[in-house]
């Protein structure tokens, strides 16, 4: 199906030659031998649980390459084109629909429900989903990350609040109370306008699919994502967010701390920040929450990184013993010790530092409301156009209806060729 190969990787098919290696999956002593690919901190300490498989999987031998994640996508079609990819490889979920796409992955359907140490219901049901595509399993969840409400509660005590928000009216009082005891250059919360991700989250949190049709054509119109852009906007034209880029932000934990703003949308990447940058008399009035939604708890975005295994290798059963290992419960609390990213397993959360630390509660409790983005490969380019035309609504340069339209059609353009393609396929 290389007629599915974008303008890039034929361009790049020259350049992919330079990957190719024999093959053959097997070393000079006779090992067995899994081409291993990760991406930035990952692929730096994963080589640390490396010694206890080959130990406990005697004839196997692991080698990792590690890859900057500015460079991650663009090396990966490289040698996709060069028919050089790895056996094993860890993807962004949001990755995985254009390697179907390109009928670049194995599916895994069979051997997880084969495996005795992989449990499907004991992953939080919408990471596992975000490697379901066309109803069939390519990936594996790795680590996970969300987004959720970090909060300076003693900023939310002082305005009459005793608990963080649980929906969206509760939020707005919160806002609108704060701002109201701020000084004038202060604000109720932080929503970079360059970051796409909290206009996600609540979209996300209603009913309808941002996209309609088997990701056909856009669904922005659709009365949930319209109040959820409406509630966006008024947060801005209410002044309880200042409209700022986080490159107008000198130092967001130093800003945090000061009270510029009360509110944070963000992952657990910020839960070290945080406990590391804050001054010693902060560092007992932050916690994190669950997201609010419109009527009750809200959802928030299923991401993180999956483990794939490519069409073309040849030590497939290798490369899913290497992926059972890494997802056991006990060698992902030793991940999350290394690198700090959430294990995707529930029963990895139950014991060690991870279930004592009192911020990652939230991420926990969050986890079992999240959703994945569209399924599509042109996903990423879609979320920048929804970025760049949520800026200018704030701006008031576009009305919220003008908005949705807009949305709508810059979405079916980047999608033109998704249908063309489906037809041509008869696919669902």
């Amino acid at each position: 199906m290389r007629d599915l190969l974008p303008g890039l990787l034929v361009r790049l098919l020259a350049l992919g030659m330079a990957f190719l290696t024999t093959g053959c999956g097997v070393d000079s002593g006779g090992q067995t031998v899994v081409r291993f690919w990760a991406m930035g901190r990952e692929g730096e300490v994963v080589t640390a649980l490396i010694p206890e498989f080959e130990q406990t999987h005697s004839g196997i031998r692991i080698v990792v390459q590690q890859l900057p994640w500015s460079a991650a996508h663009e090396k990966l079609l490289t040698a996709f084109a060069g028919d050089a990819t790895p056996d094993v490889c860890q993807l962004g979920n949001t990755w995985i629909p254009e390697f179907v796409a390109l009928h670049a992955l194995a599916p895994l359907d069979a051997a997880v429900k084969a495996s005795a140490t992989i449990d499907r219901g004991d992953y939080f049901a919408g990471i596992w989903d975000t490697n379901i595509v066309d109803g069939t399993l390519y990936g594996v969840p790795w680590y996970v990350d969300t987004r959720l409400l970090f909060y300076r509660r003693d900023l939310l005590a002082q305005a009459g609040f005793t608990a963080p928000p649980r929906s969206w009216l509760e939020w707005r009082e919160m806002l609108a109370a704060i701002k109201a005891r701020a000084e004038p250059d202060r604000y109720s919360i932080l929503l970079p306008l360059n970051e796409f991700e909290p206009l996600l989250v609540l979209a996300l949190q209603q009913d309808e699919p941002l996209l309609r049709d088997g990701g056909r054509w856009g669904n922005f119109q659709s009365p949930g994502f319209r109040r959820a852009l409406q509630f966006y906007v008024e947060i801005f034209r209410q002044g309880w967010a200042p409209p700022l880029t986080n490159a107008d932000v000198s130092n967001v934990w130093s800003e945090f701390a000061r009270g510029y703003f009360s509110f944070y949308i963000t992952g657990p990447w910020n839960i070290g920040e945080f406990k590391r940058r804050l001054p010693p008399e902060r560092q007992d009035s932050w916690m994190t929450a669950p997201l609010p939604g419109p009527d009750g708890a809200g959802a928030s975005i299923a991401g993180g990184s999956s483990l794939v295994i490519f069409g073309t290798s040849k030590v497939k059963v290798a490369a899913g013993q290497w992926i059972e290992y890494l997802s056991r419960p006990d060698v992902q609390r030793r991940f999350h010790e290394l690198t700090g990213d959430l294990p995707p397993r529930r029963a990895a959360w139950a014991e060690g530092r991870l279930a004592e630390d009192p911020y990652a509660r939230a991420f926990r409790d969050q986890l079992e409301r999240v959703k994945p983005a569209p399924k599509v490969p042109e996903w990423e380019r879609i979320a920048n156009e929804l970025r760049l035309v949520a800026e200018r609504t704030v701006h008031g340069e576009l009305s919220i209806d003008q908005a949705a339209a807009e949305l709508d059609a810059r979405a079916d353009r980047i999608l033109e060729k998704r249908r063309w393609l489906l037809s041509r396929q008869g696919a669902p």
